[in-house]
């Protein structure tokens, strides 16, 4: 039986790129959902086996819906992670000019990254959001001659639109980090991360010191740590982190005991291999 791999579509997004540019395709079923909450939804519910949600870019941050589904709504293991470049690309109709832009549509997350390249060039441009970059084509293709899209070469070119400008994004290195999640732990390559949440019992002094402790004092690497509010109460924060390693590793191991001893709570959401270097 095919293995079902959930990703953001529809067909012609980033996240279907880097799924494509990752994983050989030979006994899986691509199924491509709205939004990244129906893709963390569908593994959770088993109508997938695993799926890929973005999870942070280099120019915007992190993703903060799929950091909160992954926390707080879905008892999932990141399986593997996925850094790919990002190219954005300019979509119209053949024959149209920048001056011929009446209306924008793309992601959220698109629109941020160019949002220098928009200032200078589409000033004053009505924006309207997609869950998709791949469904802000499509929908240009549909809307007529002065809709213009942020997405990619593979959307504009499913959808019979074309490249009115190229590498529109306000950083050339841009880069987005996609996950895989699952219900399945990853073995230990020895070349691997570590993602975890930290629930403190209440906000006072030294309250993420005390976190940061056990790993320094083991010389564990942290790659990320972020706050992001619990959804309880004002000011009720969690901390999520990453860190170079695997759960197997002793230091690592020891350092969770440890804070599951003094904290509220702590969830491991999975040790996978790092992504190569792009």
């Amino acid at each position: 039986m095919a293995i079902r791999i959930g990703y953001l579509g529809p067909q012609g997004t980033f996240t279907e790129e880097a799924l494509l540019s990752a994983i050989p395709l030979e006994g899986k079923e691509l199924v491509s959902y709205s939004t990244e909450q129906e893709v963390i939804y569908a593994v959770e519910r088993k109508e997938a086996d695993k799926g890929i949600v973005p999870i942070e870019n280099s120019i915007e941050g992190s993703v903060n819906v799929t950091l909160d589904m992954l926390t707080f709504e879905a008892s999932l293991l990141i399986e593997r992670e996925i850094i790919t470049p990002i190219r954005h690309y300019l979509i119209s109709s053949p024959g149209m000019s920048l001056k011929d832009v009446s209306l924008l549509i793309s992601h959220p997350q698109a629109t941020a990254q160019c949002r220098g390249y928009l200032a200078g060039n589409l000033p004053n441009i009505p924006v309207v959001a997609a869950n998709s970059t791949a469904e802000a084509v499509k929908r240009a293709a549909e809307e007529g001659r002065t809709v213009a899209a942020i997405g990619t070469r593979l959307a504009a070119e499913l959808n019979g639109l074309v490249i009115l400008d190229s590498d529109i994004q306000d950083f050339k290195d841009n880069k987005t980090r996609f996950v895989i999640v699952g219900r399945e732990a990853a073995p230990r390559t020895g070349n691997d991360k570590t993602s975890m949440v930290c629930f403190i019992y209440e906000d006072r002094p030294g309250s993420l010191l005390q976190i940061l402790q056990e790993f320094a004092y083991r010389y564990i690497n942290l790659t990320k740590i972020q706050s992001r509010p619990t959804k309880k109460a004002l000011g009720d924060y969690c901390f999520w982190i990453d860190m170079e390693g695997h759960l197997e590793d002793e230091a690592i191991a020891s350092a969770i005991k440890c804070l599951r001893c003094k904290l509220r709570d702590v969830k491991v959401l999975g040790s996978y291999p790092k992504a190569d270097k792009t």
